[in-house]
């Protein structure tokens, strides 16, 4: 393990009780600060020894800061998509016009035609893990990689039906 990540590491544990009321003031939620501080645990033993790190401490708060700020864009994100779902779905009362019909169609043969032409195995591992239900410990198993192996698959499959979906 990189000295960084060992020194981050014991510094995290220190500063746990206070990485988690940091992380709790920003999402507002216990729960989710736990998991976002459990992301973060994960992030730090990531951090490599290309440079440095002078401010240790300071990395560490930056670091968890950023962390949930982008849980809570994420979130919002994640928010605003379930309910635009929820209207074309099930509100019959407010039908979308027919221009909005078209561009939601289009959006969605972006989005089906990126998902399959994303490479193996990021292709299956999103599959997996977004459509069978399989948590990404047992997508991992699966595949024999590292459950980080899998994040990371999942963060590109998701980048590229991104880029499809906002693609005009």
């Amino acid at each position: 393990m990189p000295t960084n990540a060992i020194a981050l590491t014991r510094l995290f544990l220190t500063e746990r009780p206070s990485l988690m009321r940091l992380v709790q003031r920003i999402v507002g939620s216990a729960e989710t600060a736990e998991d976002v501080t459990q992301n973060l645990w994960l992030q730090v033993q990531r951090v490599n020894d290309d440079l440095p790190i002078a401010n240790q401490r300071a990395y560490l708060y930056r670091l968890t800061a950023n962390l949930a700020t982008d849980h809570v864009r994420a979130d919002s994100s994640r928010t605003t998509i379930q309910a635009k779902a929820q209207t074309y779905l099930w509100d019959e009362l407010d039908r979308p016009s027919p221009e909005q019909e078209v561009i939601a169609r289009d959006e969605l043969a972006r989005v089906l035609r990126a998902a399959e032409e994303l490479p193996e195995p990021t292709k299956g591992i999103f599959r997996l893990h977004r459509f069978k239900g399989m948590a990404q410990a047992e997508v991992a198993a699966h595949y024999g990689v590292s459950t980080t192996t899998v994040e990371k698959h999942i963060r590109r499959a998701m980048a590229a039906l991104r880029k499809a979906r906002d693609a005009e």
